[in-house]
């Protein structure tokens, strides 16, 4: 046989093979990550979009700024940046599902975010060069899940005690993400910025139908595929009111204590969508007949507008204290392949942060950033007509590490405790684990002068 013929062969052999696994059972190939059945609907669950230092503090970010550690939620907090900053977290999270008298509970974590932030102004030159600090400006990208989809779930029709009539295996994986670009300018106390988002992701959802009490039967499965595609705005605005108190030269100067407003808001958006579906029967998980196809389906979503307010007290390197309010209209939300109905939500955050003494040589664990916050809210979710509400609790703490050049960087740990649903219907309780990481360097845009 000649090599030619043998080559034919092969890739005929491939073919057949590629067909025969596109035939079988599609539903019995989606590994979801997470048990979350409540991901079925809207976008899934809604990922965490801030930062781990900001999640020791309920995940404050209208009025949080930090010098070196980045808020990507209101842009204009990046004018407030002094170093460059390159960030990266993880998360691990225990889930305790109840319903009916019956819990379950699984294990999921993931990589949570990577950013990188820097001032367009070296704080260093404007030392350097005497110059004033009566402006400033900063830049960061970003790259952050949006929502998660993943569920095994598997109900049982009986048609008397004991007797089954069918089970229905309900599965669905996948996300959405965002790569966000955002930038903000300081004059004086007033700080602005804008945040451009492209969302992407796409979601599956399975439900496989198997007849237990009828021999022969075939099983039934439905498949909808929906990809995700557009643009995302946010708007943000800062305003620091600060303390002041006479010099030795009887000249009001900064005490470093302030108080600081902060808001920002993204608009109602519509974003590009596809998909397919299709029916589909089996016989001993193989094909048997295609009921119903459709590929290439196009149209359009709607995501809903937002804003988040806060107002933050802070005594700089020694105390941050915090309050915020959030709204996100998903009554609004609209999806031409995937009809769900959504509710309006809000969420309340408190958080704190204490550090000893900043300037502390000898006692490393006066230089760790304390942090603790409370967060209330609801979920665009209903269940029996009830909207799910819940809690948490948050402690975190922000560990100092000096790197060469006598850079400082941070290594942030959290804790987060929390319960959701609706009573005596579906409640889920979690423990949520975050580590993050913070890599600064001021020798971006150092300008080196040689006499």
């Amino acid at each position: 046989m000649s090599n030619s013929w043998r080559s034919h062969i092969v890739v005929l052999v491939l073919s057949l093979l590629s067909v025969s696994a596109w035939g079988q059972i599609q539903n019995n190939n989606i590994s979801p990550k997470i048990n979350s059945p409540l991901s079925r609907f809207g976008l899934g669950d809604p990922a965490q979009q801030y930062f781990s230092a900001a999640a020791g503090m309920a995940g404050l970010s209208a009025g949080w700024q930090d010098p070196y550690q980045l808020n990507v939620l209101n842009p204009a907090s990046l004018a407030s940046l002094q170093s460059t900053a390159f960030e990266g977290g993880i998360y691990a999270r225990r889930t305790t599902l109840e319903s009916n008298g019956n819990s379950d509970f699984n294990w999921s974590g993931n990589l949570q975010y990577l950013a990188l932030g820097f001032p367009l102004r070296n704080v260093i030159n404007q030392t350097l060069d005497r110059q004033s600090n009566d402006w400033n400006a900063g830049m960061s990208i970003a790259l952050v899940p949006f929502s998660q989809v993943g569920y095994d779930i598997r109900l049982i029709d009986l048609n008397s005690p004991g007797v089954e009539i069918s089970t229905n295996t309900l599965k669905g994986s996948g996300g959405t993400t965002r790569l966000r670009w955002g930038t903000g300018i300081r004059y004086k106390q007033l700080s602005v910025g804008i945040d451009a988002g492209f969302l992407f992701g796409k979601l599956i959802n399975s439900r496989l139908v198997n007849f237990d009490s009828l021999e022969g039967s075939l099983d039934t499965e439905f498949q909808d595929d929906v990809s995700f595609r557009g643009t995302t705005w946010t708007l943000g605005a800062q305003y620091a009111f600060e303390f002041k108190e006479l010099d030795k030269n009887g000249n009001l100067v900064p005490n470093g204590k302030r108080i600081v407003l902060g808001a920002y808001a993204g608009n109602e958006k519509d974003i590009s969508v596809e998909g397919t579906r299709f029916t589909r029967r089996y016989l001993s998980t193989i094909v048997s007949d295609t009921l119903f196809s459709q590929v290439a389906l196009a149209g359009s979503a709607t995501l809903p507008s937002s804003y988040t307010v806060g107002l933050h007290y802070q005594d700089l390197n020694k105390i941050n204290l915090g309050v915020e309010y959030g709204f996100v209209g998903w009554s609004n939300y609209r999806n031409a392949l995937k009809e769900d109905a959504l509710s309006d939500t809000y969420f309340l955050a408190v958080g704190a942060e204490y550090t000893p003494n900043f300037n502390s040589y000898n006692h490393y664990w006066e230089r760790i950033r304390y942090r603790a916050g409370f967060r209330m809210g609801t979920d665009p979710r209903t269940i029996d007509g009830a909207q799910l509400k819940g809690y948490s609790f948050t402690i975190g703490a922000g560990f100092p590490v000096v790197l060469p050049r006598q850079q400082v960087s941070f290594v942030n740990t959290s804790v987060e405790l929390g319960r959701s649903g609706v009573d005596n219907v579906f409640e889920q309780s979690f423990v949520r684990f975050n580590l993050g990481f913070t890599l600064n360097d001021n020798s971006w845009f150092f300008k080196r002068k040689f006499n």
